[in-house]
């Protein structure tokens, strides 16, 4: 499946599904920093780019960036992620 065919759960299941989104230093790239996103099960369900998700957000005041990039990432979680 291409990244176009991508389906994408609404933000309040997202909402739901979630249970925490971590911060992680790549384990093939220790120069990168990645998001791991977890259920409630504490079980991984995807990862984001650190550096792709700030310039997705684009700029803005700290305190702001961290929720920008929350959100980005609950709009963004994958329908298959319920099959976890």
């Amino acid at each position: 499946m291409s990244e176009e065919e991508v389906k994408y759960l609404p933000f309040e299941e997202a909402a739901k599904l979630v249970a925490a989104i971590q911060e992680e230093e790549d384990i093939h790239r220790q120069d990168r920093q990645i998001l791991t996103v977890y259920n409630h099960d504490n079980r991984e369900i995807c990862w984001f780019d650190f550096e792709e998700l700030q310039e997705a957000v684009g700029p803005g005041p700290k305190d702001q960036q961290k929720e920008a990039i929350q959100n980005y990432i609950l709009k963004h979680i994958p329908e298959w992620a319920l099959d976890i």
